[in-house]
């Protein structure tokens, strides 16, 4: 775990102006910050509440990657197979390249649910975002080695929050080497093994060379995903993920939803002590979407599945309360709501300013995040020759009646 700075939460931020843009003369009006951080809270205080997630609507992508408002991608739950073989199908893997991790499809589901006049959405939203993004803010805390980047928008008072992928990153995630390319095969095939395509149905063979309770080759264009309303503090959440499957018939609510997840057997105390760690984020990506159960595949070095466990996401915690290692969601759920509610004060456009402004937030595992808002040259790089308003998509933008700046202001109403 990261050692937490020991500040009083007051302020809950701190300023930390890195350019010197505030104009000498007393009679200037002053300028905002460019940069700025925000620390970690104290170990001490009260746990913002979370609201239970309310389901929005659901989606799916087809296998040309296409999003459809169906349940065309859904998976049911099948037990797998004794020593299922996880290297199975890996030659016939269709893997869909690592892209710029763009939220339009969320928007898209957004828009839809309030063209619906969707109750969960009378009081308004506060933030969105998918959960892989709100599960890296929420378990910052306890992250010692890998940093993120995102990027922010504040639009009529409601935050966007984006994972900011470089070109460089994304040539890393498309270029695998074999070890790692097989052991991400591993948890697709273990997908396969466990989900079949109707309700209490069941997996048999359809190909020569397929094994008992093979689903069929894996596909990561086809996804189905789940958009949920939540509330964490006083920020109302709409957050969207995929679901790997449902237990039983799908009634349009979370409580029958299951994540699949494969780890390493655990020979010792110290593969004890690191599946442990692991669990805050099986966890957290569960919480978010209120998904109850995580079904666990612990297989062997060569990919052979020994021994599988269900867990009660809810009971989680509790199984390392008291370890040395042990994680605390309060505190999690504290440094969320202080990171929340420091956006929405630093990105929301004050006076004339442009609410088509891009910040990018970048975390330093054990120190905290620094946010700065981009030149034109960052938002280009964004942007990447689309038709998008910083990042959110031209037709959304037009949608949600985002303000530019007047012509005064040098700001051109066409320029992305």
């Amino acid at each position: 775990m990261p050692k937490l700075v020991n500040r009083p939460l007051r302020p809950v931020w701190l300023r930390e102006t890195m350019s010197k843009r505030r104009a000498d003369s007393p009679d200037s009006p002053a300028k905002r910050p460019r940069t700025c951080s925000l620390a970690y809270p104290t170990t001490s205080g009260a746990s913002p509440p979370f609201q239970q997630p309310t389901p929005l609507l659901s989606f799916s992508y087809t296998p040309a990657h296409e999003l459809v408002f169906n349940d065309s991608a859904l998976r049911y739950y099948v037990p797998p197979p004794a020593r299922a073989k996880l290297s199975h199908g890996y030659d016939r893997w269709i893997r869909r390249p690592e892209e710029r991790s763009r939220i339009d499809s969320l928007l898209r589901a957004l828009s839809r649910a309030q063209s619906q006049k969707h109750p969960a959405l009378a009081s308004g939203v506060g933030a969105v975002g998918w959960r892989g993004v709100l599960t890296r803010i929420l378990t910052a805390p306890y992250e010692e080695r890998e940093g993120w980047e995102m990027n922010v928008m504040c639009v009529k008072g409601i935050l966007y929050l984006e994972e900011h992928r470089s070109e460089e990153m994304l040539r890393e995630k498309n270029d695998l080497a074999p070890r790692q390319r097989i052991q991400t095969y591993y948890g697709y095939a273990f997908e396969s093994y466990c989900t079949c395509d109707s309700p209490h149905g069941t997996n048999i063979p359809q190909r020569p060379g397929d094994p008992m309770g093979w689903g069929g080759d894996v596909d990561t264009n086809v996804q189905w995903c789940s958009v949920v309303r939540t509330k964490l503090g006083d920020t109302r959440l709409v957050i969207g993920g995929e679901v790997d499957c449902v237990r039983g018939k799908f009634t349009g609510k979370t409580d029958n939803f299951v994540e699949l997840k494969t780890s390493m057997t655990i020979r010792g105390a110290q593969d004890e002590a690191r599946f442990e760690k692991k669990l805050l984020k099986f966890y957290m990506q569960s919480f978010l979407l209120g998904v109850p159960e995580i079904f666990v595949g612990f297989r062997t070095p060569s990919g052979e599945i020994s021994t599988t466990q269900t867990f009660r996401t809810v009971e989680i915690p509790r199984m390392v309360r008291g370890k040395p290692h042990a994680w605390d969601p309060s505190m999690c759920f504290r440094w969320g709501d202080s990171f929340l509610r420091f956006l929405q004060a630093e990105c929301r456009a004050q006076g004339d300013e442009d609410e088509s402004s891009v910040w990018r937030v970048t975390f330093r595992p054990g120190v905290g995040v620094d946010i700065a808002l981009l030149d034109e040259a960052g938002v280009d790089e964004v942007v990447a020759g689309e038709d998008r308003v910083g990042f959110l998509p031209r037709w959304y933008w037009d949608e949600v009646g985002g303000k530019l700046g007047s012509p005064e202001s040098g700001t051109d109403a066409g320029a992305d």
